[in-house]
């Protein structure tokens, strides 16, 4: 059973040998099939790739002789039309040089016609003096003062008639749109004083701000530059001082320390420096209210601190940052009546005075100094010049010219400013004097608070056409020697006075 068994294993593995060696060999005839069949695949594949290579390489070949043929063509024009070019300009350059040419010669020709036309002239002018008598320039003369003997009355008619004809013309527009814009600005006026008054409770706080021996009001009039004036009026205190600003530091010092009731000079220092500081916040403040109030944008931080300083400065009383306000508005109005930029006027009438925030502590004057301000904060050419020239007799732009009227304006408005009695005086004192320095004067009067001056001449030493002169020379000396506001009208009257009696 057991042999049975062993002998039946024996021939199952042969068998299974033998079976598995024929399906192995028919699995390498089926490989080495496939095998041959995918190479001969990739043959014919590399043949077709090698015929369609060919293929483009040719067409490459064939585009690119034809690119070559076309630049040829191309090169070849170019090179003709630039051939013609250089003919042609050798053609024009050869006609230039004929034409300079022709130019010299008749350039020589006309210098030696004018050398003979001048000794011509010369010989004839020679001729006509030895013959008159009179060398040229007697001749002249001689000419001129007979036509202007003739002439005289038709002269000075003609002038006359002239002047009043564009002046009156000019001077109604004039007041139409002075007129028109002093409607439309409505600003009030308010001018400031030299002393400012602290109330008090009652009069025995003046012995605590006075002081043992004067300590504490001695500290304050140092720290503030004031002065304190402490007399038998009830229950009122006086801060005198040109600035107002300095003005106000010791008014509010002074409030806050009697609120305080501890006066004493290290207080009293504490104190100022501390309303210094919140007076620099409001002038800051001040600057930034007139910009927004205006409307006027892209002005640096620094100059709008300088424009609200403007709030604690006054000139003949009249607060300037009023003052330069108002000019802003009536410089715009103008500029819009005379079709110029209403935002630029109203730029340049904000600044015009900008130089006064600081012409306490720079030399120059206040025009020098704003226009260099301007300069120093990036504005335009266009603001500068009326900034430097609003004080000048004739300024350089339209813009320039609005930026004075609109100053004059605001200055010489009633009530605008104010003015001591003494400098009134004086100031009419200096017109009428002025005025009798010309030859021929006889009397002067200045009337009109100034605004006019009347100036009587002697008539047989001035005739009417010499008048005319003599009134624009004393307006041109009260230009250049005379400080005032507005403007001052010059009249002169000559007056011929003939009596005879019936007897």
């Amino acid at each position: 059973m057991i042999i049975q068994i062993i002998i039946s294993l024996i021939l199952g593995g042969v068998i299974g040998y033998f079976g598995y060696k024929a399906y192995s060999q028919r699995q390498i005839d089926t490989a080495a099939a496939k095998a041959k069949e995918i190479l001969t695949k990739a043959k014919v594949r590399q043949q077709e790739i090698f015929f369609q290579a060919n293929e483009e390489a040719a067409n490459i070949l064939e585009r690119a002789t034809e690119e070559e043929r076309r630049r040829r063509k191309e090169l070849k024009e170019s090179e003709e039309r630039l051939n013609e070019r250089q003919s042609l300009f050798e053609k024009k350059l050869l006609r230039l040089e004929e034409n300079i040419e022709k130019m010299e010669r008749d350039k020589q020709q006309i210098e030696s016609a004018k050398e003979k036309i001048r000794a011509l002239y010369k010989e004839a002018r020679e001729k006509l003096e030895s013959i008159a008598g009179l060398s040229n320039e007697e001749a002249k003369e001689e000419l001129f003062k007979k036509i202007e003997e003739e002439e005289a009355e038709n002269l000075v008619a003609r002038l006359k008639k002239i002047e009043e004809e564009n002046s009156e013309e000019l001077e109604k527009r004039a007041q139409e749109i002075i007129t028109s814009v002093i409607e439309r600005c409505s600003t009030g006026h308010m001018s400031e004083i030299a002393t400012s008054t602290v109330d008090l409770s009652s009069d025995e706080i003046k012995g605590r701000i006075i002081g043992r021996e004067g300590r504490n009001i001695k500290t304050l009039e140092a720290a503030t530059g004031v002065e304190i004036i402490v007399d038998d009026t009830p229950n009122v205190v006086f801060v005198s001082a040109f600035s107002p600003l300095r003005r106000e530091i010791a008014k509010r010092s002074l409030e806050k320390l009697i609120v305080d009731g501890r006066i004493q000079p290290a207080r009293v220092e504490s104190i100022v420096e501390k309303v210094k500081q919140e007076l620099s916040s409001e002038i800051k403040k001040a600057g930034e209210n007139a910009v927004y109030d205006l409307g006027i944008a892209g002005l640096d931080s620094k100059l709008v601190q300088l424009i609200g300083r403007l709030k604690f400065r006054t000139s003949y009383g009249q607060n300037v940052l009023s003052h330069s306000i108002e000019v802003a508005n009536l410089s715009a109005l103008l500029a819009e009546e005379l079709g110029a930029d209403p935002a630029l006027a109203k730029k340049a009438g904000l600044l015009h005075d900008i130089g006064k925030a600081i012409d306490q502590e720079v030399e120059g004057t206040h025009p020098e100094i704003g226009a260099e301000i301007a300069k120093k904060y990036g504005l335009p050419e266009e603001i500068i010049i009326p900034i430097a020239s609003h004080h000048e007799d004739h300024p350089s732009t339209l813009l320039a010219v609005i930026v004075k009227v609109a100053d004059a304006l605001s200055g010489s408005r009633p009530g605008a400013r104010r003015e001591s009695y003494e400098n009134y005086l004086k100031r009419l004192d200096e017109l009428e004097k002025l005025a009798l320095t010309f030859p021929g004067t006889e009397k002067a009067y200045a009337i009109q608070a100034g605004r006019e001056l009347r100036v009587f001449i002697k008539p047989e030493e001035i005739n009417d056409l010499e008048a005319i002169k003599l009134a624009k020379e004393i307006a041109q000396k009260i230009e250049k020697e005379i400080t005032y506001p507005g403007e001052i009208k010059v009249t002169v009257i000559r007056e011929n006075r003939i009596t005879e009696y019936a007897r």
